[in-house]
């Protein structure tokens, strides 16, 4: 059939409320929250099992790498799930996602060695790096823009719930039954959304030849790679200025410019370069880059302030971090109808990034004498601008293009907030360590440096002791040496331990409210046009923009509708 000015032209933009039955829509948002669910969990349930992995395991030295094997796999495939189902479909890639990420999860599970579990963790981050973004560009492909918004807010609350849930369930597991059960946990969960996904996803029925661009996706990964390593292990395993570090961010740097000359030629990019030619998708990702930076630092330190100045105990950061969670959740959910109802989405930005911003400003003033009741309300305020601006740029960039690049688009955001959090966590981890040093040495009493070897001091000289009260009555033994004058040199040590940690991570919830003052700036020139009412509407490019990435010519495959009989179901 050839194809009108009218008719969309992707494999999964047809309306599919018209062509499926209300039944089969309730089964595939089934799936897809399902999908999102199995992912987020495993992001926070993984951490609390570690201890006793390594135990196990015997390889404390390979520690990070069962985070950043997770991290590369699941990040570098993004973009490329994202353009391969906008040829081919989502359900396909979908399905392979979950498929690899329960495979890795087994896998991951019956591990004897470290290296093994790096492996397999590697296999569950290439399901996820195809499950987190196709699970919103499903939501795109049912609803257009202006009903997406209370949709994709209960998505965006899913990640919200597993910080909260998954913290808690993890340390249940391990404790129970053991650390395996953390991956294998994953099986039935994972089982029913496989199931769920394959019945309820429509089929596809490509009508023209696509190619796949195999050097885009090779520059890319040589690209993307090095430079995710090297801000994972600047400042740990690495110095900033090591030979290493900057080796590998050079031929990340000469790798990005021959990707981009790479993807400007190629017929059908895996992310393609012009479309930052659109400035509300070019908007949406300066923002969102900065503000995961920002955000991802502010969540990162929040348990060790609490727990470390404040003394308040928990049993894993998610129950910490609760009072934020649930105002992220309720601002996620309560922005997307604000969005879907209303129909504008700038000044819901701005607001959103004006409330984070106090939030973390309010974060960044607090001292020791900070009480838990205060510290909960600057978490609530922190998390109510946070919520909406998670799901609302991936709407805003949906609705500026055409519904046959709405998987490349939606990972295409997705990538750069997950390499923006990357970012923002290495280096607010240097400051961190830099701050805390320098006033710890600026704040140690005479007394304690005179009384202290140097060698022993520099082992006190870590803020991670406050989180261990069996390694602080240790200590505090330790010190019972020093007679009368013991304990007055242990509450001076403590004292000065909580006072530097609090100026440092304080300092960095200032940097959190500079990146959250720099989103509002950049979403300042966010243009806004209308959230379209119909995926037909998707198909015409945002007013005075070009269309950016378009495919060359053909008509696209496109999902077989539903027949009568199907639909009465």
């Amino acid at each position: 059939m050839t194809e009108t000015a009218q008719e969309p032209r992707t494999a999964t933009s047809p309306v599919l409320r018209g062509a499926v039955s209300t039944r089969r829509l309730v089964l595939i948002m089934a799936s897809v929250l399902l999908g999102l669910l199995l992912a987020a969990l495993d992001q926070t349930i993984v951490g609390t099992a570690m201890p006793r992995v390594i135990a196990d395991l015997n390889g404390l030295e390979h520690y990070a790498w069962v985070f950043t094997a997770y991290m590369l796999a699941s990040t570098v495939t993004v973009p490329i799930y994202g353009k391969l189902s906008d040829l081919y479909g989502r359900r396909l890639f979908f399905l392979l996602g979950i498929a690899l990420f329960l495979a890795g999860s087994a896998l991951s599970g019956m591990s004897q060695t470290m290296t093994q579990l790096i492996l397999f963790r590697g296999v569950q981050g290439l399901g996820a790096g195809a499950m987190l973004p196709l699970a919103i560009a499903i939501t795109g492909d049912i609803f257009p823009p202006s009903e997406r918004g209370k949709w994709q807010g209960l998505t965006g609350s899913i990640f919200g719930l597993s910080s909260i849930v998954g913290p808690t369930l993890g340390g249940w597991l391990t404790d129970n039954w053991g650390w395996r059960w953390v991956f294998y946990v994953n099986m039935p969960v994972g089982a029913l959304a496989l199931l769920t996904a394959a019945v309820a996803l429509p089929q596809l029925r490509s009508q023209r030849h696509h190619t796949i661009d195999y050097l885009g996706v090779a520059t890319l990964v040589a690209a993307t790679v090095p430079m995710l390593l090297a801000f994972s292990w600047a400042g740990t395993e690495y110095p900033w200025g090591s030979p290493q570090i900057i080796g590998m961010l050079a031929f990340s740097a000469v790798m990005l410019v021959i990707t981009i000359g790479v993807e400007l030629r190629a017929r059908e990019p895996i992310i393609s370069p012009r479309l930052f030619a659109n400035s509300i998708f070019t908007v949406s990702v300066l923002a969102s880059f900065i503000a995961s930076a920002g955000m991802f630092g502010a969540i990162m330190y929040l348990p060790l302030f609490i727990q470390g100045v404040v003394g308040k105990s928990a049993t894993n950061s998610g129950a910490v971090l609760t009072p934020m969670m649930l105002g992220f959740i309720t601002s996620s959910v309560v922005g997307g109808y604000l969005m879907s109802r209303t129909g504008r989405y700038k000044a819901l930005a701005l607001g959103s990034f004006a409330v984070a911003a106090v939030g973390t400003f309010l974060l960044s003033r607090m001292t020791v004498e900070a009480t838990s009741g205060l510290v909960i309300r600057n978490m609530v305020i922190t998390g109510l601008g946070l919520g909406t601006t998670m799901s609302l740029f991936t709407i805003v960039v949906q609705n500026a293009f055409p519904a046959r690049q709405l998987g490349e688009v939606t990972a295409g955001l997705q990538f750069f907030r997950s390499i923006g959090g990357t970012i923002g966590v290495a280096v607010l981890g240097t400051v961190m360590n830099s701050r805390y040093s320098s006033a710890f040495d600026a704040r140690l009493p005479d007394t304690l440096r005179q009384a202290i070897p140097p060698d022993r001091l520099a082992e006190l000289k870590n803020p991670q002791l406050l989180l261990a009260p069996e390694a602080t009555a240790r200590i505090q033994q330790a010190f019972a040496a020093f007679g009368a004058q013991g304990d007055a040199l242990f509450n001076q040590l403590m004292d000065t331990m909580r006072q530097s940690l609090a100026s440092a991570i304080t300092g960095l919830f200032l940097i959190s409210t500079v990146s959250m003052v720099l989103a509002l700036a950049a979403t300042v020139f966010l243009r806004e046009i209308p959230l379209k009412t119909s995926h037909v509407d998707a198909a015409t490019p945002a007013a005075g923009e070009a269309l950016p990435g378009e495919p060359v010519g053909g008509s696209a495959p496109r999902i077989a509708p539903e027949s009568a009989e199907q639909r009465a179901d």
